[in-house]
This record gives structure tokens, C-alpha cells and sequence, in this order.
């Protein structure tokens, strides 16, 4: 003879589900609210590094690694930034900005380079419009299409 299970344990069960799955969203909408967080601090950080000359390249430097460090928590494909970047595309809509933002930082990096104060304008304008464009500001989730 098969048991079969009661209605109040199978409602019991889905509420259980229900309960974790409400858990599971919560957390998640939780730790994204809180990475904006971050992310904004983070930006204003690098925009205190712009008011000294000494420290352009910092604030370069620190802007491609939120971006990357976004695109990973966004589960973007690719071994490097770069492909990371041609996965986001569609999402980004100053995607040669971006690019030359990128590139610069790489070039900072490789050849030690030193960029003049339109460069890293540009570059800092297209890391922050990129930013935007994947969420990572508060209040930046309903602007995403």
C-alpha cells in the first residue's frame, strides 16, 4: 500500500519552496543594492583623484577595474576584459568611449604611458557611462533597457 502525502504536507512543502525562493531573491536584491553602494563610493573616490595631476592615472586605473570587476558580477563571458567587453556591447551605449577607456588604461599599464587632461576626461566620461549603462550606481537599474 503507497502513502500518499496529505494536502497539508503538500502545502506545507510549497510554502517552504515559496519561503526559500522569497529568501533567495531578497538576499540577492540585498547584496546588489549593497555593491551600488559600493560602486557609487568607489566613484567618488576617483573623483577626488582627478583633482590632483598625480593621481589622473589612479583614477584610470581604478575605473577599468569596477568595470571589470562589473562585467564578472554580471556574468559576462570571456578570459579578459576585452571579451568581457564584446559580450556587454549591446548593453553600452558609448561603446567606442568605452573602448578607448579601456585601451588607455592598457596602455597606462603596458607603456607606462601619461595621459593629458582631455584623455582622461574622455576615458573617466566613458568608464562612468559604461557603469551606468550595466547598473552599478544606485538608481541605475530602471534606466536599463
Amino acid at each position: 500500500m503507497r502513502h500518499t502525502p496529505s494536502t497539508s504536507t503538500i502545502e506545507l512543502s510549497v510554502l517552504a519552496a515559496a519561503g526559500v525562493l522569497i529568501l533567495v531573491v531578497g538576499a540577492t536584491f540585498y547584496i546588489n543594492r549593497r555593491s551600488k553602494v559600493t560602486y557609487d563610493k568607489r566613484w567618488k573616490e576617483i573623483q577626488k583623484m582627478l583633482a590632483d595631476k598625480e593621481t589622473w592615472i589612479d583614477a584610470i586605473l581604478e575605473a577599468d577595474k569596477i568595470l571589470d570587476t562589473v562585467l564578472k558580477k554580471l556574468h559576462y563571458k570571456g578570459k579578459t576584459m576585452g571579451e568581457r567587453l564584446v559580450a556587454a556591447q549591446h548593453e553600452l551605449t558609448a561603446n567606442d568611449m568605452v573602448w578607448f577607456s579601456h585601451k588607455l588604461a592598457n596602455k597606462i599599464k603596458n607603456d607606462d604611458i601619461k595621459p593629458n587632461k582631455n584623455e582622461v576626461k574622455k576615458s573617466l566620461l566613458g568608464f562612468w557611462r559604461a557603469l551606468k549603462d550595466l547598473g552599478a550606481f544606485k538608481g541605475t537599474d530602471d534606466e536599463r533597457k
